[in-house]
């Protein structure tokens, strides 16, 4: 996996400069890093190393290390952790994770290599995206760890299983633009023009993290096949955030289901579910209880609304759901619960119907109707799509998975 050395925030596009997407970043900040040398040191790069991990209050540390203790909890509070720990979320929650379950010890990771992992992996999150960033990648993280402990993974998966799971998790977005693929494509982009139009963001955020699981050689006292296994299985598991391959992974999904044929003794098909696990934890936010899911889905909206606002002044066609005079939270929020987030999680509760999975279903409901109450005319619209079932569907899925690229 070898790139040429690129500087962040080179490579402009129809005279849209990446670092002026963002009012609230400082201008002298490099918002977009485009594909890094693998083996570049950072200060060639010209990127200043910064440490975020400030020596926290006393009490905040405390309360932290609580909150660690219920981390397996479905109403984790992510945006209160990440307060606690003074904006180190992910780097926190993830080596807790590693350390928790053993993986540390078991792979004889070198606590500093480990720590700069992950406290690179962090700063390549940009803040300022409203919705991807390294509170995002948290969450997701912490998604994916109350599915490893289901009852059908738990006794199945392997600790090689798991730490691909979780390094998927926390990566599977590093480097985001907050913008999506179809903004790349149709701008030109050189992402874009690298990955060929496919994939365009998943290949970004695989590569990335490659990147920096070489800079940091934090698999270098392995075998070397070893360490190219599992590059090559953590960009697997991270391409399959693809949006606009849902259905190509669903109906996979569900032919085994039907077929009953799932067998975790096989490796492929262990690597199969953690990919829909991956997935479940990427779009989850509408299962998360109201007061978590209402936040993600302001932060996922205003991105969206942003990213739409660039269109609008540089001259471009404005992306589905990125019109903000077009659309509400309230009616982004129930077409992509609706065509995208209901039918996974519907075949994900036939794989694994436990009391974590049933209650994401409550949630999701409570959650629609919570949004449809908000929402008058998009309830109304809705009812009358289910006269109709075969136009109503076919229509807003398919827009809604076009856009979701942008949302996972």
């Amino acid at each position: 996996v070898g790139f040429e050395p690129e500087r962040r925030g080179s490579h402009p596009y129809l005279g849209v400069d990446f670092r002026t997407l963002h009012s609230l970043c400082n201008r002298e900040a490099l918002l977009f890093s485009f594909q890094r040398h693998l083996l570049s040191s950072r200060l060639l790069r010209g990127v200043p190393h910064l440490n975020p991990l400030h020596i926290l209050d006393e009490d905040y540390c405390g309360q932290a290390k609580c909150m660690l203790e219920k981390v397996g909890s479905w109403n984790f509070d992510i945006f209160l952790f990440d307060r606690l720990t003074n904006g180190n979320s992910l780097v926190f929650l993830t080596f807790h994770l590693l350390n928790q379950y053993g993986l540390i010890e078991l792979f004889q990771l070198d606590m500093v290599k480990l720590r700069r992992f992950l406290v690179l992996v962090q700063e390549d999150y940009h803040n300022q995206n409203p919705y991807h960033n390294a509170v995002h990648a948290a969450d997701v993280t912490q998604a994916m760890h109350c599915y490893l402990r289901e009852p059908k993974l738990a006794q199945s998966l392997t600790s090689f299983d798991i730490l691909l799971g979780l390094l998927a998790a926390a990566t599977h977005d590093l480097d985001h633009p907050g913008v999506n693929q179809p903004f790349l494509i149709k701008t030109n982009h050189y992402l874009a023009a690298l990955y060929r139009n496919t994939s365009v963001l998943e290949n970004h955020h695989w590569r990335s993290a490659v990147g920096l699981l070489r800079e940091t050689e934090l698999f270098s006292h392995l075998p070397v096949e070893d360490s190219l296994s599992i590059e090559r299985q953590l960009g697997s598991l991270i391409l399959a955030t693809d949006i606009s391959r849902q259905n190509e992974y669903l109906s996979r999904f569900r032919t085994h289901l039907d077929e009953n044929d799932l067998c975790l003794g096989h490796a492929s098909h262990r690597h199969f579910v953690l990919q829909m696990a991956l997935k479940c934890a990427d779009i989850c936010n509408p299962c998360r209880p109201w007061e978590l899911s209402k936040q993600w889905s302001e932060k996922v909206t205003e991105e969206f609304f942003h990213q739409g606002d660039i269109e609008k002044k540089h001259k471009l066609e404005i992306s589905p759901l990125c019109d903000s005079e077009a659309n509400t939270i309230a009616s982004v929020q129930i077409g992509f619960m609706t065509y995208v987030v209901e039918p996974l999680f519907a075949e994900w509760v036939r794989f694994s119907d436990t009391r974590l999975s049933q209650t994401m279903l409550g949630h999701l409901g409570l959650n629609k109707a919570s949004w449809s109450a908000l929402e008058p005319e998009a309830s109304g619209s809705s009812e009358e799509g289910e006269s109709e079932p075969g136009r109503a569907t076919e229509e807003p899925s398919s827009r809604a998975l076009s856009q979701g690229s942008q949302e996972s």
